[in-house]
């Protein structure tokens, strides 16, 4: 393999950039299908198989799901595409620091299972802002939390998983991007808006598998190519583009040659690209958002059958973020060992020759390892990896979007909805959100020099650390209120969104071209900014707590640390409304018989068929009573806490090794 790119690699126009072959072979094709075709077996096996036609069915399984298929489930609705083209091209621009955003996952995880889920358990709610309205009473945090939760929704997960796939579909195919987009997207929304939670789950646990088969083949083609390890260590940092000098620029050798610390995880607290402070607080003060108050996350232990369950499944999911690392770091900095012209382009001029942007072509290090690497048969597999990561990660965000939707927003607007209205209208919800959605593609493709993973990080930096205090707060600190919380909220988000829009006015800058950012705006790091912003919220919120009145112990019972196990009875503070079902069941059972064939079919499709009787009273405290359980076998406690304990020295020792 030749270290640059052939010249039936070069780009034919700006808009579509070529590869030696296109997946056109039978081989490919083959393996294509025959995956979607499991991947759509599987889902609706899921979706008939569960009871779809409640909210609770369609929104958390039924609270049925093992602690296998919920921790596959959770890794990847977490690893979409855009940590495959963006984890790879941050390793091919800047190294391996990059991994650390994955490896902060096996604490976060621990704290998500042993601490959060057992408190949103006690509480019975169904949404991570379900749980600030117990807690705090009062409507305005709910609906800013939601609100909140689908923006994060549209400019993070969804446009970024869009864009991602899109880049190596573009690649693969040859097709227009818009039309890869959204050939993908009504595929997957398919069985998001028919299947339900049950559903994503399940095809979750088989892409899981499909994408842990395909990058490990790619990996080791990858290294093989290389030369193995040592060799792969002595290339990248001589994996330098042939052409460093064009467009009338004077470009410093420190923009095309690798870091000197492109193989060490901590670096220098103020020179460093990640420096080493922000990867260990700014990167676990995000995470607190993401791991342990994300519905996405949330929603998928709340289905767990029990605790033990639950724990489990946060363990399989922390192993299982290990790999990411060697799975798509390592190979984007090989892909630079082997295209370096094309992946570490620095010109803009050949940059935008290469892949169609000025800003840097590294987020196509690992598309372009796929399409020269793999042979006939496998490229058709890694195209399906790359499909099964897009998927997954757009039904967990589909399906949680649409929760939130439904269950905090449109019950506020519609106080007398059915059920079978609430799931239409969550369904419906779905399809706006694709829209707006792909509008903000062209923003995210300018921002960070093109690297999709700094993009991702920066946002989350700007918005989630307001969010990650006040769910802190409100689990380990009783004397916060609302007005506390509020507060300290709407003031982060005005100084995360004034850093935000900056950026966005005046660019985050390339090698070549600097930011014109003001210094006291952008000058500070993201993942520093993240800690302050952090401070400042939890000073806003205890401060405005303290002059205000507390909110008495009988309405938190079970909703913080301190009275977790309490069993007094709980009086809500804005105890909810009870929606009045329009009452149509006595009509739906005189007119079940007189219902036509393809009536009966579209509702057993949608899961709006009625199942079974209605429950007595005795038998919701008892389905009640199940869904606010958090007991656990003793054998099945030590053997998760024993496995935590293992998982928390597996994360010292690979932070240690590659320090």
């Amino acid at each position: 393999m030749a270290s640059t790119l052939s010249p039936s690699t070069t780009a034919v126009t700006p808009e579509q950039p070529a590869v030696s072959e296109r997946i056109r072979n039978a081989a490919d094709i083959s393996v294509i299908v025959i995956y979607f075709v499991v991947v759509m077996a599987v889902g609706f096996w899921a979706m008939l198989k569960t009871n779809r036609s409640t909210v609770g069915g369609f929104f958390l399984a039924g609270r049925e799901i093992s602690w296998w298929p919920m921790g596959a489930s959770l890794f990847a609705s977490n690893i979409g595409s855009n940590h495959f083209v963006g984890m790879a091209g941050t390793g091919a621009a800047s190294g391996i620091a990059i991994a650390a955003l994955e490896w902060n996952a096996l604490v976060m995880l621990l704290v998500l299972g042993w601490i959060f889920v057992p408190i949103y358990i006690k509480a019975g709610v169904v949404t991570s802002p379900e749980y600030l309205k117990k807690r705090f009473g009062g409507k305005r945090l709910n609906i800013y939390f939601s609100v909140l939760s689908l923006f994060f929704s549209v400019i993070l997960m969804i446009s970024g998983n869009i864009f991602s796939g899109a880049i190596f579909i573009k690649l693969a195919l040859g097709l227009d991007l818009y039309l890869a987009i959204f050939i993908l997207l009504a595929i997957t929304a398919l069985y998001t808006v028919t299947g339900g939670l049950a559903s994503v789950i399940y095809t979750d646990t088989l892409q899981t598998i499909i994408m842990l088969i395909g990058s490990f083949i790619l990996m080791g083609f990858a290294f093989a190519e290389v030369g193995g390890y040592e060799s792969f260590i002595e290339k990248y940092m001589n994996a330098i583009p042939s052409v460093v000098q064009g467009d009338n620029l004077t470009i410093s050798s420190e923009c095309y040659t690798p870091q000197a610390d492109s193989f060490h995880i901590f670096r220098d607290a103020v020179t460093g690209d990640i420096p080493w402070p922000g990867m260990i607080f700014g990167i676990t003060i995000n995470g607190l958002w993401y791991w342990c108050a994300d519905q996405v996350i949330v929603q998928r232990c709340l289905s767990g059958k029990n605790m033990s369950h639950v724990k489990a499944a946060c363990i399989m999911c922390g192993y299982l973020k290990l790999l990411p690392m060697f799975l798509m770091v390592m190979p984007g900095m090989i892909s630079r060992i082997l295209y370096p012209d094309m992946v570490a382009c620095v010109v803009p001029s050949e940059c935008m020759k290469h892949c169609g942007t000025e800003v840097g072509c590294s987020d196509y290090a690992y598309p372009l390892l796929v399409m020269e690497l793999m042979p006939n048969g496998l490229r058709g597999l890694m195209l399906s990896v790359m499909l099964a990561s897009l998927m997954s990660s757009l039904t967990s965000v589909f399906n949680s979007a649409s929760t939130l939707f439904t269950m905090d927003l449109y019950t506020k607007m519609r106080k007398q909805a059915s059920e079978k209205e609430l799931l239409i209208a969550g369904r419906l919800f779905i399809i706006l959100l694709i829209a707006i959605s792909i509008l903000w593609i062209p923003l995210l493709q300018m921002s960070q020099n093109g690297q999709l993973m700094q993009y991702l990080a920066s946002i989350n930096s700007y918005l989630a650390p307001p969010v990650g205090a006040v769910y802190l707060l409100a689990i380990f600190c009783k004397r916060v209120n609302e007005q506390g919380a509020f507060w300290g909220l709407l003031i982060g988000l005005v100084i995360g969104l004034i850093r935000m829009i900056a950026e966005f006015a005046y660019g985050t800058g390339s090698c070549t071209a600097p930011s014109n950012c003001p210094t006291i705006i952008c000058g500070v790091h993201y993942f520093y900014f993240s800690i302050i912003l952090f401070c400042v919220t939890l000073l806003v919120v205890l401060g405005v707590s303290l002059v205000t009145k507390p909110i008495p112990d009988v309405h938190l019972h079970r909703l913080c640390w301190a009275l977790r196990n309490s069993t007094e009875e709980r009086i809500d503070l804005d105890p909810d409304e009870k929606r009045e079902e329009e009452d149509d069941g006595v009509e739906e059972d005189n007119l079940e018989d007189t219902r036509g064939c393809f009536k009966k079919a579209y509702d057993l499709f949608c899961g709006l068929q009625r199942k079974g009787p209605k429950l007595t009273k005795e038998e919701e405290e008892a389905l009640k009573k199940k869904l606010t359980d958090t007991s656990e076998k003793p054998l099945w406690r030590m053997v998760v806490n024993i496995n935590a304990i293992l998982l928390l020295a597996v994360a010292v020792f690979v932070y240690s090794y590659f320090a």
